[in-house]
This record gives structure tokens, C-alpha cells and sequence, in this order.
């Protein structure tokens, strides 16, 4: 079960999907593994659970008296339905049905000694991240965006869902933020520029940092080894570790 006895507890979601959202969470876990925290990394999106894939997971978990037993990779323990279900099977639940399965994972499982816990979300602020937030009770919450208007208008219905739950800390991580060309050195803003730090700006909440565009990233993610251990000098990578460092901060500012 979820404890305040887990010191770190941050939830990482999205007003949308297909923001980089659960690359995020996954790399964040890694860090802060590398850190010497005990992570545990909590897969909430029911219906669409990556996590086991980026983390190159694929055995079943095991079971001991009636408690879930986490995978443990890179460090970390690992919760994710996508474990319990025959590969590539739709789970076509109500919200009431996704909701019980994520208290289910959090209450169910033997964490064990963890002082941090991640835990991504779906996208959008339905059931189950409402569920998450309310028995969790994070400390901190991560919304994911890219720079563009449109996805920045849904990060707003993000924001202001974890101001109505009264989350203490929240803040805008700003994904997908310029590629780096392979062959001129040029960066180029496929998605615009500048619209995590603005909306930040304008919702009086912490900007971490941006994280730029790495072909190579989608590439690590898909073949389940997390970027920042595979390339752990990279643009990608850096930018990761600044975000861990405001993160400890915000985290031990708010002891």
C-alpha cells in the first residue's frame, strides 16, 4: 500500500496524449534510481500501459500471499497492468472499472522500502488520475506539454485539475522542444518554441526545464532501454538530469 511513509511522490500527466508523457516518467525514474533513491514507478494509464515496453519488461509478475510483486529493472520497481494482460488485448472498461484496477495496483502491491514513487498517468483528467490523486496524495505534480497552442490548452485543464486537488507543488515540464539537425548542427522548432515557460509564467508554477527532440530517444524507447542509461551524455540526457536537480529541489523546499 501508498504511504506518506514514501517521502517522494509525483504523479506525470498530460491535458493530451502524445506528448511524450510516459518517456518522461520513465527517464525521470531512472534518475532519480541513479540518485540512490529506492523508485518505484507506477504505470496508471489502464488503458494504454507503455511503461513495461520503454522499460524492455516482458516476463509475467509474480505473486506472494495475495501481494503483487514488482518487476525490478535499472533499479526499480515497476507496476504496470499491462503485466496481467494477454499481450495486445484492449481493456474496454468503464471509468468505474479502470479506477478500482489502478487502487487495486497501489493497494495491492508489496513496494516494499521506497522513498519515491512515479506514477504515470493517462492522459486528460478522468477516473483514474483522479483516483491516483486523491489515495497518493503526491506532493508534486508534472504536467507534460509540448510548445504548441493546442497542446498547451489542454496542459491548462491539467494545471488547474491539480490546483483543484489541492496538490501542493505543481509544474510544466516542456517536451519535444526543438530538434538538433544531424547534419548542419541547426535546431530546428518543429512545435514552436517557449510555450512551457510562458504558460508557467502566466500559471505562477515551476518550469523544469525542456527537453529536445532525439530520434535516437523514440529509438531506445521502443527497443525498452530508457535514453538517459543509454546515452547518458547526451543533449537528451542533460536536460533530464537539470530537471532531477529542480525537482530535489522543489520536493525538499516543500519539507
Amino acid at each position: 500500500m501508498i504511504s506518506d511513509s514514501v517521502t517522494n511522490r509525483i504523479v506525470v500527466f498530460s491535458g493530451k496524449g502524445g506528448v511524450g508523457k510516459t518517456t518522461v516518467a520513465v527517464n525521470l525514474a531512472c534518475l532519480f534510481s541513479q540518485r540512490s533513491h529506492q523508485v518505484g514507478l507506477l504505470d496508471a494509464d489502464i488503458t494504454g500501459p507503455n511503461v513495461l515496453q520503454m522499460m524492455g519488461i516482458s516476463e509475467h509478475p509474480q505473486a506472494v500471499d495475495e501481494k503483487l510483486l514488482p518487476h525490478e529493472r535499472h533499479g526499480i520497481k515497476v507496476v504496470s497492468l499491462a503485466s496481467l494482460l494477454p499481450a495486445n488485448a484492449p481493456v474496454i472498461w468503464r471509468g468505474p472499472m479502470r479506477s478500482k484496477a489502478v487502487e487495486q495496483l497501489m493497494d495491492d502491491t508489496e513496494w516494499g522500502d521506497i522513498d519515491t514513487l512515479i506514477m504515470d498517468l493517462p492522459p486528460g483528467t478522468g477516473d483514474e488520475a483522479l483516483t491516483v490523486a486523491q489515495k497518493a496524495s503526491p506532493q508534486l505534480a508534472i504536467v507534460v506539454t509540448t510548445p504548441q497552442e493546442v497542446a498547451l490548452l489542454d496542459a491548462r485543464r491539467a494545471i488547474n485539475f491539480a490546483k483543484e486537488l489541492k496538490i501542493p507543488t505543481i509544474a510544466i515540464i516542456e517536451n519535444m522542444a526543438g530538434l538538433i539537425c544531424p547534419h548542419c548542427g541547426e535546431r530546428v522548432d518543429l512545435f514552436g518554441t517557449g510555450g512551457g515557460l510562458a504558460e508557467a509564467i502566466r500559471q505562477d508554477i515551476a518550469f523544469l526545464g525542456d527537453i529536445p527532440i532525439d530520434p535516437a530517444a523514440r529509438i531506445a524507447g521502443d527497443s525498452g532501454t530508457p535514453f538517459v542509461i543509454q546515452e547518458p551524455t547526451s543533449n537528451v540526457a542533460n536536460a533530464f538530469g537539470a530537471i532531477v536537480d529542480k525537482i530535489i529541489d522543489l520536493l525538499n523546499a516543500g519539507d
